[in-house]
């Protein structure tokens, strides 16, 4: 089996997570560092994809609301559309070497898509994707976002899972410019407020699962390596 070395990484502003994703790509693609996942949290931040405007049209605060709130925009590098990241939500980053055997790219979001169902089935939550969309959907709702950026079978940027989210910040935007659904969390999909870390065990153990690769838990000197974070 794969190494999958983990990096919880707490709480860590959207530039600078960016930045410390293009390096690891750097490592990985020169077999520096092993496969990776880096989990996280965003302080509040709207952000864009790449995809004509990257959804800036879906935006539907002005900025004297998103100043007034404290909440910044930042363009990605990732495929998708608008969406939000905040306290709360956890976000995962795959820095994965793809090759040789899982180049495919719809492949790749399926997986990731069945790693958040699965932990939402760990929970006692029904979910499941939706035909001609991506992400996780409990009814009509989005549990789980993804916005992946793969180059050259290396991966970057990933998903957003909504545990205990404030999910008034997405009345911000119309999330990954959807308009007719809506968005949900673990904590509104059982009815209370959930423990950050255990999901964040639940997501290693499903995405170990899935990606059929064997879990190493970064050291306190692993995680103060991370390039950009020293």
């Amino acid at each position: 089996m794969r190494e999958l070395h983990v990096r919880r990484l707490g709480v860590v502003s959207y530039a600078e997570a960016l930045a410390v994703q293009r390096a690891l790509v750097e490592e990985r693609r020169a077999e520096r560092v092993p496969d990776l996942l880096l989990l996280l949290q965003h302080p509040p931040v709207i952000t864009l994809g790449v995809k004509g405007d990257g959804g800036r049209s879906n935006i539907v605060a002005d900025e004297a609301r998103l100043s007034e709130l404290g909440i910044d925009v930042s363009e990605t590098g990732r495929g998708g559309d608008v969406t939000y990241h905040g306290p709360g939500q956890i976000v995962g980053y795959p820095i994965l070497d793809l090759r040789p055997d899982r180049c495919d790219v719809h492949r790749y979001v399926r997986d990731l898509e069945e790693v958040m169902i699965g932990v939402c089935a760990d929970y006692g939550v029904q979910a499941e994707r939706i035909q001609g969309l991506t992400g996780a959907w409990v009814g009509e709702e989005k549990i789980g976002a993804i916005g992946v950026r793969i180059s050259r079978w290396i991966t970057s940027h990933g998903f957003a899972f909504n545990v205990n989210t404030d999910l008034g910040h997405f009345d911000l935007i119309v999330p990954c410019g959807i308009a007719n659904r809506g968005v949900t969390s673990l904590q509104q999909a059982t009815g209370r407020e959930l423990s950050m870390s255990d999901v964040e065990d639940a997501l290693v153990l499903r995405f170990c699962d899935r990606f059929e690769c064997e879990r190493f838990e970064a050291s306190c000197a692993a995680r103060e390596s991370t390039p950009e974070l020293t």
